[in-house]
């Protein structure tokens, strides 16, 4: 599975470097060095990232602010400001903007990681939720949302189950067919793929957590093969579970050591 694509408009390097290395760590992908309204307008045009995390103030004329209002009559990209500005007329500004996050700096590692995946995961349900988009009223093509909602909080409820496409489509009253078209085309991933994701990651918190057996957590998440779990995890996670532990042990020591409180608060 394709890993999101993270902008970082920062004009302090050093921030940027630390950004990039904590949410790389998380298996996303990073792009830094740019700290300008221009090359981040080229930036987002050209590469289309998934997320964009952006100081307020930036190198040029133009703020981080003005590329937030950019990105709001675009639409099409979630934002979250990082800024040690935080005075009134900052935040008023900031406002109007309507942005999805706001991390104070200095910020701690697990505020980055937390913001950066709850607005990710926010972002991918916003069809999901009518009240966002200012929908009071339902007709048949606003119905939609909500049958597919019902869906993704039955898959969310079953997780460590085995869950059947079948036993989904008959939750919107759609066949199976006419199920897997529209959950797709509203959720960007098919119904297995979206399940698989949420299975991998949810086994990624026990083999970051606990000590508990690979194949054990693997059984109990609903796995029948430990071959099929090892191959569909490794897909998503890029490594193999038992080094996905090791890495995250040494990943939590590092930075447990790791000495940065110019710029990071501990």
């Amino acid at each position: 599975m394709k890993k999101k694509l993270i902008l970082i408009v920062e004009d302090d390097f050093l921030i940027a470097k630390s950004a990039r290395y904590i949410l790389e760590e998380e298996g996303y992908d990073v792009i830094v060095n740019v700290d300008n309204y221009l090359k981040a307008i080229e930036i987002i045009q050209n590469k289309k990232p998934d997320l964009i995390l952006v100081d307020i103030s930036i190198k040029g004329d133009q703020d981080g602010i003005e590329l937030g209002k950019y990105l709001l009559n675009s639409d099409d990209i979630p934002y979250i400001y990082i800024s040690s500005h935080t005075d009134k007329i900052t935040l008023e500004r900031v406002k109007d903007t309507r942005p999805y996050g706001f991390i104070v700096k200095p910020f701690k590692e697990m505020d980055l990681v937390t913001t950066v995946s709850l607005v990710l995961n926010n972002y991918s349900f916003r069809d999901l939720d009518p009240k966002r988009n200012n929908k009071h009223e339902l007709d048949s093509i606003d119905e939609v949302p909500f049958r597919i909602r019902g869906v993704v909080e039955y898959i969310n409820e079953h997780i460590n189950e085995k869950i059947d496409i079948n036993t989904l489509a008959q939750l919107t009253n759609w066949k199976a067919h006419h199920f897997i078209r529209m959950f797709s085309n509203l959720i960007g991933v098919t119904p297995y793929q979206y399940i698989l994701k949420k299975k991998i990651e949810n086994i990624k918190v026990k083999l970051e957590e606990t000590d508990q057996p690979i194949m054990d957590i693997a059984y109990a998440t609903g796995f029948q093969s430990y071959s099929n779990f090892s191959i569909a995890f490794k897909k998503i996670a890029g490594v193999s579970p038992e080094v996905y532990r090791i890495k995250s042990r040494i990943h939590h020591h590092l930075h447990k050591a790791y000495d940065n409180s110019f710029f990071i608060e501990k």
